[in-house]
């Protein structure tokens, strides 16, 4: 399974349940992944998409606690376990955990790629990522060069578990 996300200096994502900076080319690198593909993501990151719907073209599963939470276009689990039974319905290698928080750290451990946007700048926020440049189970196989939107810097980087069992 995969993990995507945007992470400042601090590995922050959010603040107040939003992004900390919105990137076009940090979207389009979103979207080129994980179109076509399954996004897991949580019910409070759901409701931060337009109308609260699921993104479309892609097959989406929203972990809740809620029992009857329902979303046209999605597939509801309740449980970390009804998800991995989901998502085993698919080859690993299509299946990207998009947050939030909460996900990222449940889902962390089932994942062997995950896709780091890192900002050069330090936000104040209120939701981190996992620092995967201090687990030692996590190591960068690829990077981008460093790319800027306007005074953002910011580079695209490709972290393996190392002894991944689905790495590709």
């Amino acid at each position: 399974m995969n993990i995507i996300a945007a992470v400042d200096r601090n590995w922050a994502i959010g603040r107040k349940g939003k992004l900390l900076v919105s990137i076009p080319g940090d979207q389009k690198r979103f979207r080129e992944e994980t179109m076509g593909k399954v996004v897991v993501l949580g019910r409070k990151t759901l409701q931060t998409f337009p109308q609260g719907m699921p993104l479309q073209g892609r097959t989406n599963i929203i972990l809740s606690k809620d029992r009857g939470y329902r979303v046209k276009g999605g597939l509801v689990v309740h449980s970390i376990e009804a998800l991995m039974e989901e998502v085993s319905k698919y080859p690993s290698g299509d299946v990207y955990c998009i947050g939030g928080e909460s996900v990222y750290r449940q889902l962390l451990p089932h994942c062997d790629v995950a896709h780091i946007t890192k900002i050069d700048h330090s936000y104040e926020a209120d939701a981190y990522f996992p620092d995967l440049d201090k687990d030692s189970e996590w190591r960068v196989t690829a990077d981008s060069d460093e790319l800027t939107y306007f005074d953002i810097a910011y580079t695209f980087l490709r972290y393996e578990r190392v002894n991944g069992r689905n790495v590709y």
